[in-house]
């Protein structure tokens, strides 16, 4: 819903050539981007109007609202070291500083009783600075990443560090845990491709040629007497990358071959080309090239291993094996790969004197191999499909911190997460957003954010004039007033002050513990006009609850910091209502959580509370559905019939949830007459219900579209929490 008053008109003060879709330049001040907020743009304008009138078609018990952000820099930004390897969909590793937008990666997704490696997309990629921690596991590998970055442990998601102390409690990382995954063996810096050294060429050309190549040198009759000698080399393969490497490696040797044909593709086999040679020089000195070196080289080894790995072996089914019938070739990747600390077995031979080194140690050992030894044929190299089962100790040895700020990188994917480093690792979500300003539906919520920088001074000519009736007006409705963009611009302490200086009741809802700063200037304002606070909290303070909070709301206050802001409030001497929203069908609603979140809103001493279930817009449908088939499949044919006629929850879910949180509500003593006013506001088809007392019809908890601004929503402007 795109409400008039929030026009941002013509000002002599832009700064010509700045362009934002959908803005008009004419406001717009100027284009800030601070270390801090690294990917983040904040466009500072000149609005003509504070306010905004709500149309009376959206049914809300208030008339006015201020929003002096659109977009949200709330959520917090998950990062890591720019050289961290990010798992890439062909197989091969990549650091994550060079990971673009529509890069096809590695995420995962529950599959039943496991979590299955799957393939996907690079939807945003952004940096920051951040204070730096370094993370060390059992097999050596080392993560270096925000403290608010989130890796998978067998105990769920976990931050790097805990919260600050005063600032609530959050899962974190320590000693006990075990990251999932299958790491990487060493540190960073060892767990690179190997240089293409003229060792490294040798060595791969003896693998791939003495494994798959012909050489063929013999002498013929004449019809007309005497001899002729015919001398002939080809490698004729299906996968075109190892078959130009090895054109290629044997052209930095001085050995020119042709390319051509060599057999058509079939129903049950692909096309085969291959490269030949017949002059006799070219001959000699692929012999040459191809002899066994009397002291092989490290570089010598690892490029035989990729080239008898592209020649003659395979992953099929997720067990790496080579397989050859010469025992030189068997004991020399024996060798090989004892140089490389690949641990292995060789097989007995088979009936026809084949046999094969298979690579043991599980899916940590293969990509070892890979890694290590960088072959051709990106084919073996996939994961996808595979389960993820970790058969290396990943114990987190140590957190440390750096002791201070480095430069950080964070990617969006469309499962959530990517492989970091060889371990399961959170995102940041891209979101669907502010289409009312022609950007994107994704990373624009986040990394363009619209500063009204003199919305105070605005509001207070606005408040000043004769026809204004002082009624509520109330904060939060469309983005958070409180999100990190107020750490750096400040806007409320003058939005606060302005409304109590004309007389104006407000009402202020967030889920930012940032309103503690305004504590001391919201009392007094308390003392002349009528103030409401509420804070948004969906899940109890509880392992299960805080497990889901961070699941569907990563980035988020976790409900104990929550619960702390609003003892704050209340030791302050303000009321505090709660928005117990969203609540999700079969994982939110049933009455141990609701009892259990109630007793801490109880507890905490929050005065009212609001009771909205699961709200579905376009776009946040998508992402939550998609959410729910990776994490609870056997719910999604349940959420088709709650959600079948759109965005709303089905009226008899509406009806089941009020019944069962309306005693609940009563007997802790969180009712009041607003019940009854927000049964009959609540008639439409939001079906919201309200408790607790709010200043002169200034609702604070309910947004514009009727759902409830902490709701899983993500309309025009809305602060979401995911």
């Amino acid at each position: 819903m795109r409400w008039n008053g929030q026009a941002i008109d013509h000002d002599d003060g832009a700064l010509p050539g700045l362009e934002l879709p959908g803005l008009r330049t004419a406001g717009l001040l100027r284009t800030v981007r601070s270390p801090e907020f690294a990917g983040v743009t904040f466009h500072e304008v000149l609005a003509k109007s504070a306010m905004s009138k709500v149309p009376a078609v959206s049914q809300m018990p208030f008339k006015w609202t201020v929003n002096p952000y659109r977009g949200c820099s709330h959520a917090c930004t998950y990062c890591v070291d720019p050289s961290t390897l990010v798992l890439m969909a062909d197989g091969r590793q990549k650091p994550i500083r060079d990971v673009m937008v529509g890069d096809r990666i590695v995420g995962t997704e529950a599959d039943g009783r496991y979590r299955r490696f799957v393939e996907t997309e690079v939807q945003a990629r952004w940096g920051t600075t951040k204070h730096a921690y370094r993370v060390t596991l059992e097999d050596g590998t080392e993560l270096v990443a925000s403290g608010d970055h989130r890796f998978l442990t067998e105990r769920g998601w976990k931050y790097v560090a805990p919260l600050p102390k005063g600032d609530g409690q959050r899962p974190y990382l320590t000693t006990n845990n075990r990251l999932q995954g299958f790491g990487l063996g060493m540190v960073t810096d060892a767990y690179t491709a190997p240089p293409e050294s003229a060792d490294y060429r040798s060595g791969y050309l003896t693998g791939m040629i003495r494994g798959d190549g012909m050489l063929f040198d013999g002498t013929y009759p004449r019809k007309r007497g005497g001899t002729t000698r015919v001398t002939m080399f080809r490698l004729a393969l299906a996968d075109e990358e190892a078959l130009t490497r090895s054109q290629s490696y044997l052209a930095a040797s001085g050995v020119a071959t042709d390319r051509r044909p060599f057999a058509p593709a079939t129903e049950k086999r692909r096309a085969v080309d291959g490269i030949f040679t017949a002059k006799r020089a070219n001959f000699a000195a692929i012999h040459e090239i191809i002899e066994w070196p009397d002291q092989p080289s490290r570089d010598w080894y690892i490029g035989f291993l990729a080239g008898i790995f592209d020649a003659e072996g395979g992953c099929d089914g997720q067990i790496l094996r080579i397989s050859n019938s010469d025992d030189r070739m068997l004991t020399t990747t024996m060798k090989a790969m004892g140089v490389l600390g690949i641990p292995h077995v060789r097989e007995p031979a088979n009936k026809i004197g084949v046999a094969t080194i298979r690579v043991i140690g599980g899916l940590s050992s293969r990509r070892r191999f890979f890694a290590l030894t960088n072959p051709a044929i990106t084919r073996k190299l996939k994961i996808i499909g595979a389960a993820v089962k970790t058969s290396v100790s990943l114990r987190v040895v140590s957190i440390e911190s750096l002791g201070g700020d480095s430069e950080m990188v964070d990617i969006t994917t469309g499962t959530g997460d990517f492989i970091a480093n060889g371990v399961i690792s959170h995102n940041c979500f891209a979101r669907p957003t502010h289409e009312y300003l022609d950007l994107d539906s994704g990373h624009d919520f986040d990394s363009q954010v619209v500063v009204k920088v003199n919305v105070d001074q605005v509001l207070r000519a606005e408040l000043a004039k004769p026809s204004w009736t002082h009624e509520a007006v109330a904060l939060g409705t469309n983005t958070d007033p409180y999100q990190r963009a107020e750490g750096r611009y400040k806007l409320m302490p003058g939005i606060i002050s302005a409304l109590a200086d004309s007389g104006t009741p407000f009402s202020i809802l967030t889920k930012g513990t940032l309103l503690r700063r305004d504590l001391p200037l919201l009392t007094r304002a308390a003392e002349t006009v009528d103030v409401g606070l509420g804070v948004s909290l969906a899940f109890a303070d509880s392992p299960a609850g805080k497990e889901l909070q961070q699941a569907v709301e990563p980035g988020t206050p976790t409900p104990r910091a929550r619960l702390d802001l609003i003892r704050a409030i209340r030791a302050a001497g303000l009321p505090c209502g709660v928005m117990v929203a969203p609540v999700l069908p079969w994982l939110t609603d049933s009455l141990a959580h609701l009892e259990r979140l109630l007793d801490d809103l109880v507890d905490a001493g929050a005065t009212g509370v609001t009771v909205l279930p699961l709200h579905l817009r376009p776009g946040a449908r998508e992402w939550y559905l998609g959410w729910l088939e990776r994490d609870h499949p056997h719910l999604v044919e349940g959420y088709g019939r709650v959600y079948a006629r759109g965005a709303y929850a089905h009226k008899g879910y509406r009806d089941w949830l009020w019944e069962r949180v309306r005693p609940l509500i009563a007997e802790r003593g969180l009712g009041g007459a607003a019940m009854h006013r927000a049964r009959a506001a609540g008639a439409h088809e939001g079906g919201q219900h309200v408790e607790g007392d709010y200043p002169r019809g200034a609702f604070s908890g309910v947004r514009a579209d009727g759902t409830g601004a902490a709701s899983l929503v993500a309309d025009v402007g809305s602060e979401t929490l995911f």
